[in-house]
């Protein structure tokens, strides 16, 4: 079974200080916690940015500000920036990012009701523009799907041209508007994309560990962090992002997966840098 590469989703762009006050708003505060995910184990860094009072932005300025830091604290690091941005956000404001060239970057495959009036909005016409732009630039798409329509979504596109081989999905589960997170409905997912294709599982909420726990054994890969859940176990705050890696880590050990490290994830994942 190949290596596990582990995510570290590490802020987001609604979970708020008062939510967790380990939550990264400000420049240092993004840095301490993508080295406490990439100590740990992380090798990707999935990455949204905020201005120092916490707003959720999608300006390039601040993604490099951001990510040159990162990259310096975290030498070999895979930065994986958000293109979902917020809601709200326009295409090209969200994709401003990608301007940088990162090495991967998001790209969400269908609308979700996340809740109330809040709608995520991602057109046929809007992944197909996300898709030509990451072509274009050469940047590996991690397809983001919170539901078995958004694999098919995926993969007509794939057909069109839009999106390469190999694929590699992040099964977003747990959602409120999406996928539950039960066992039941990972295997649904798990069994609906390409046998060339990777996987990623990110858990949200209560669901985080346990899907962890059946991607490390199914020889998926695994996204934790702040972004999904701010708890470490039921009640206790996760101190970190480190924190929240370090116990996938163990997991991992029980189950007799080694952890990938950055350059390792880039042969995995076919990531030519």
């Amino acid at each position: 079974m190949e290596k596990l590469i582990i995510t570290a989703a590490i802020s987001g762009a609604e979970v708020l200080k008062e939510h967790n006050p380990a939550v990264p708003y400000t420049k240092e505060e993004f840095v301490r916690e993508a080295k406490s995910a990439f100590d740990a184990g992380a090798s990707i860094i999935h990455l949204h940015v905020r201005t120092d009072e916490g707003k959720p932005t999608q300006d390039k300025n601040r993604f490099k500000e951001i990510m040159d830091a990162i990259y310096a604290a975290c030498p070999g690091v895979i930065i994986q920036p958000s293109t979902g941005g917020a809601v709200g956000m326009s295409n090209d404001e969200r994709l401003q990012p990608t301007e940088l060239n990162p090495e991967m970057a998001t790209l969400d495959c269908g609308t979700l009701n996340f809740g109330g009036d809040d709608i995520f909005e991602n057109t046929e016409n809007t992944i197909k523009y996300f898709g030509k732009r990451m072509i274009e630039r050469g940047i590996k798409p991690e397809l983001e799907v919170f539901d078995k329509s958004m694999i098919d979504m995926a993969l007509r596109l794939h057909k069109k041209g839009y999106i390469e081989s190999p694929m590699h999905f992040d099964f977003v589960m747990g959602v409120n508007g999406g996928i539950s997170g039960e066992l039941r409905d990972f295997v649904f997912l798990r069994g609906s994309i390409p046998q060339d294709a990777t996987y990623t599982v990110a858990g949200v909420g209560r669901y985080e560990f346990t899907l962890a726990a059946a991607a490390i054994i199914d020889g998926g890969h695994v996204r934790v962090g702040l972004e999904d859940n701010v708890y470490i176990s039921k009640g206790v705050l996760a101190k970190s992002n480190g924190e929240l890696v370090e116990k996938v880590v163990r997991l991992a050990a029980e189950f007799g997966r080694e952890i990938a490290t950055p350059q390792e994830a880039r042969a995995i994942l076919g990531i030519v840098k």
